[in-house]
């Protein structure tokens, strides 16, 4: 079965207006970050805070967290994404690449409609994530090599 989910459909409390051209900054771990479910394809162990912009436009900036042993299961995302490993360590794999491990302040890039997967192997996961298009999450049916 083939769905997409965007995530400007998907209810977020927002943490910054999104239309705020205030300059500002955020600590990953401030009390005041609204934290929402992430799509239904991933565990309920992910969350996500939208930090700037609106998922459903161009150029959204995300904050996802995930607790210590989190999987992602393979899928695309319609958008190339900019990530920034803020806290805990993580594996990665792009379809065509080898398993990664990001640890804190390491930088990943991932092309549009490139599949993938990941897991939160160390401590609390959280992931910046800029992204250059719309937001969604789909889900790839086949194995990651």
């Amino acid at each position: 079965m083939k769905f997409i989910i965007v995530f400007g459909l998907i209810s977020f409390s927002f943490f910054v207006n999104a239309e705020s051209q205030k300059a500002f900054n955020i600590n990953h771990k401030d009390k005041n970050i609204s934290w929402g479910a992430c799509p239904p394809i991933f565990p309920e162990t992910c969350k996500l805070a939208v930090l700037h912009g609106d998922p459903a436009k161009p150029n959204a900036d995300l904050l996802l967290k995930a607790t210590e042993g989190t999987k992602f299961i393979a899928h695309v995302h319609n958008s190339a994404e900019r990530m920034i490993l803020v806290d805990g360590e993580m594996e990665v794999q792009y379809m065509g690449n080898k398993k990664q491990i990001l640890k804190k302040g390491d930088y990943a890039f991932g092309p549009a409609l490139m599949p993938h997967e990941a897991k939160c192997i160390k401590g609390t996961c959280y992931l910046f994530i800029a992204f250059e298009a719309p937001v969604n999450a789909e889900p790839y049916n086949g194995e990651i090599k």
